[in-house]
């Protein structure tokens, strides 16, 4: 703006004291002018985008709630709902607002987009937590009802209630500059100051050597013009727009332009578990038959280990798993892969349908063949679930009952395991065998159910018989011991890689999930976010056994804390930990929390980005300095939040967009330092014709065709320049030291190569006035003649 207004200045004087003013000044400041412009609206466009994220929390918003007020059921808009209002949920419904639990039958929320928690979460009447998003008598608003009935009270409404907060959160926050907008501020800085020092200088110069003030306000005003790279703002952003298109055919979509080159200089990311490392979907990954732990096939593909699936052992447990299951296939999937077909039912049960329909075949049919007499559901208090079948045998008429629930519970009630195709008594050495595979799987932060079953005998129990289960007049006790299964959200095939390429380039991953400590360990430690061999402080007071206050912090490399340790921890002690602890995990951490981490990380001068895919991410997606949302599993608010979304949801992007980011960077550089080299030919004989009184060798309009025609496609062309072999092999660069324009770019732009085109030009400028008859001796003050 400031050199077109000088160009207009510049104009106006000419007008003024020259009859026929020359129109070069005129263009020039038309030219800038337009430029800026563009730019500009180019800017809005962006920040108009940051402004859907309020929008996108309405569609979130449950439009009708069941309202019983002065003993009538009422049906309310949710806006509607005030404090102490008692309202009514059902399976299927939308949370209309934060509520306390007063009544509650097998009810179960969906919390995954408010705490990363995986598994639906059962919720009742009773206080079991001091924190609010552990406590089992709320529900928030926003979350899904997956299972049963709910009375509750109305606590919290509108931006009162926790998804509120959040909202409030994410729109309050400033995000800052970008990197690349701060280079580019920078650099105009050094410009800007390089082209008033020569402008000024010239200025008292001209004046010394006799010339009209006016003449050489046109002087100063010429310099500084002549100082400005009027093609390098176009040429920065296509150079990121053309990567940005690059990277959107590699699976990274950016929304904002200068979030290419943010994430080439991140240097630590902050990375959601959910959806983002694992594959936010349960999955059977070990089983416990036979007196053995076998591991089950987790990968995506159905690539990875197989296992015996003929033994009388597994034969049993995959009946009761197959039988004792209420979750189905959803209609309409025919050519589907199983393991991505939608299921209705809960977590956990889908995944024991997927297990089974992938090693027996169709279970819909197994299920049919063996046709389901009666059923206790899952709650609560029984923590099991039981259902009694009739036999698919013609030859044995026996009912089959079959039960699973929470492993401790099933022992319990049984007196005998199957092990080997034999039936054997369940004693000491048994249930000692049964604690050690229940303690080993629960260590791997998996989730663990025990399987039973028991032939009823036919006489008492035969075809037809009315079976009650409010006053089960049917056995619960003496059953047979099956095995155990267990689940876990696995971790997705290609982020170990990206998590080594990360690390090889220098950058610092840290897991902050809602889930459960031992959870988010288990899958840090296979991802490799924390590493083999490094141990966090309460595996070396384990080791050593000694109490954990007892173990130096400095000794352990890696790291788990708890959100409410993090609660009490100041920013100091927060940024010992970033500082001292090379490989983090934080669990059970709330939004507020995440943004916290993300802070710190950038009190410590790191560029941080964040991954992330639910509601509860947001705040610290637009705090980040890049914020990558999931495109297929993120929710709406995740991605207006991000700069950058992720199509296939495959954190192993990110590296390709941290390359992609290097190289843009450096390629910028290359054009810098290729569009400055011109300043010094356009500037020289601007002031050979002020000194020297020669005739002007090259007039604005012709510096603008140079800069806006013939020098842009060289400079833009740089963008394609491929990378180089080390570019993530570099730690990443640092914000302080590593500028996109440094000293050394201005000394051999402006020094070296400038000079020489200069020096070029001169050559070419006095052999062609040579040739008209003007030799170089005559050329000077021959303006004065």
């Amino acid at each position: 703006w400031i050199g077109a207004i000088l160009c207009f200045i510049a104009y106006g004087i000419q007008a003024s004291t020259v009859e026929e003013p020359a129109d070069d000044n005129l263009y020039l400041g038309i030219v800038l002018a337009a430029v800026v412009i563009v730019t500009g609206i180019f800017s809005y466009y962006q920040e108009s985008k940051s402004s859907k994220i309020m929008e996108s929390f309405k569609n979130m918003v449950p439009q009708f709630a069941t309202v019983i007020r002065e003993g009538e059921k009422l049906t309310l808009r949710a806006e509607d709902l005030v404090l102490g209002d008692i309202v009514e949920v059902k399976f299927g419904d939308r949370i209309p607002a934060d509520i306390r639990i007063i009544e509650a039958r097998g009810f179960k929320v969906d919390n995954s987009s408010l705490t990363g928690e995986s598994e639906p979460q059962s919720r009742g009447a009773e206080f079991t937590n001091e924190n609010p998003l552990e406590t089992k008598n709320l529900a928030f608003f926003s979350t899904n009802a997956v299972e049963g009935t709910a009375k509750g009270i109305v606590i919290c409404c509108g931006d009162n209630t926790v998804m509120g907060r959040i909202a409030g959160l994410a729109s309050g926050l400033d995000t800052g500059e970008t990197p690349i907008a701060k280079e580019i501020h920078h650099f105009i800085h050094l410009i800007t100051g390089v082209a008033v020092f020569l402008g000024v200088t010239f200025f008292v110069i001209a004046f010394i050597l006799g010339y009209h003030w006016l003449d050489a306000v046109i002087f100063l005003i010429g310099i500084i013009v002549a100082n400005v790279p009027e093609g390098l703002l176009a040429t920065v952003t296509v150079c990121l727009t053309l990567t940005a298109k690059r990277m959107a055919s590699k699976n990274c979509l950016v929304k904002n332009l200068e979030a290419v080159e943010t994430l080439g200089s991140t240097s630590t990311i902050c990375s959601d578990k959910t959806g983002t490392l694992t594959q936010n979907r349960m999955t059977v990954a070990h089983m416990w038959f036979d007196n053995q732990i076998i591991e089950a096939d987790t990968t995506e593909d159905q690539s990875g280990v197989q296992y015996d699936r003929t033994s009388p052992g597994f034969k049993a447990l995959a009946k009761i798993a197959t039988l004792c299951n209420r979750a189905e296939f959803k209609g309409g999937q025919d050519g589907v892969p199983i393991l991505k077909k939608e299921v209705a039912g809960d977590a956990s049960e889908a995944a024991l349908l997927k297990c089974m329909e992938l090693a027996l075949g169709d279970v819909l049919s197994i299920r049919k063949r063996n046709k389901k007499a009666c059923e206790i559901p899952f709650n609560s208090t029984n923590k099991y679930q039981v259902s009694i079948h009739e036999s698919d045998d013609p030859s044995d008429p026996r009912h089959l009952l079959v039960m699973k629930g929470a492993p401790e519970r099933i022992l319990e009630r049984c007196s005998t395991i199957f092990i080997g195709g034999k039936e054997k008594v369940l004693d000491e050495e048994m249930k000692e065998a049964f604690n050690n595979a229940y303690l080993e799987l629960g260590g791997l932060g998996e989730r663990v159910l025990g399987f039973c079953d028991l032939q009823l005998p036919s006489d008492k129990y035969p075809i037809g018989y009315k079976f009650n289960t409010d006053d089960p007049n049917f056995p619960l006790d003496n059953l047979r011991f099956v095995g155990l299964m267990s689940m876990i959200d696995p971790p997705r095939a290609a982020v170990p890689d990206a998590v080594a390429k990360c690390r090889s380039a220098g950058i610092k991953v840290i897991m902050v999930t809602g889930d459960h400590p031992i959870t988010a360990k288990a899958i840090a430690k296979s991802v490799g976010i924390i590493s083999e061999g490094n141990e966090t402080v309460e595996d070396i007071a384990a080791r050593l056994n000694i109490p954990v206050s007892e173990v130096n912090p400095r000794e352990a490399k890696a790291a788990v804390i708890h959100g409410t340790e993090l609660r009490e921890l100041n920013s100091d002690q927060l940024d010992e930990i970033l500082k001292y602890h090379t490989e983090i995990v934080f669990a059970r951490t709330s939004p507020q929390q995440k943004l916290i981490i993300v802070e710190g990380c950038q009190r410590l001068g790191a560029i941080v980005a964040v991954t992330g895919d639910g509601v509860n991410d947001s705040p610290a997606l637009k705090k980040a300095d890049i914020g990558v949302a999931m495109g297929i599993a993120g929710s709406d608010v995740s991605k207006q939040a991000a700069d950058m979304i992720l199509l296939d949801d495959n954190f192993a992007s990110i590296v390709t967009g941290v390359e992609e980011g290097r190289l843009i960077f450096d390629n910028l550089k290359k054009s810098i330092a290729y569009t400055l080299t011109s300043n010094i030919p356009e500037i020289s004989p601007f002031l050979a014709f002020i000194l020297c009184d020669i005739p002007l060798p090259l007039g604005t309009v012709t510096i603008l065709c140079i800069d806006l025609g013939t020098d842009m496609v060289p400079a833009i062309s740089l963008a394609y320049e491929e990378a180089e072999s080390d570019i993530m092999k570099r730690q990443p660069r640092n914000p302080f030291t590593d500028k996109l324009v440094n000293e050394r770019l201005i000394s051999m732009a402006y020094g070296q190569i400038g000079m020489i085109q200069a020096a070029a030009g001169f050559f070419v400028y006095f052999v062609i006035m040579a040739e008209n008859g003007f030799l170089p001796t005559k050329l000077s003050y021959i303006r004065k003649i």
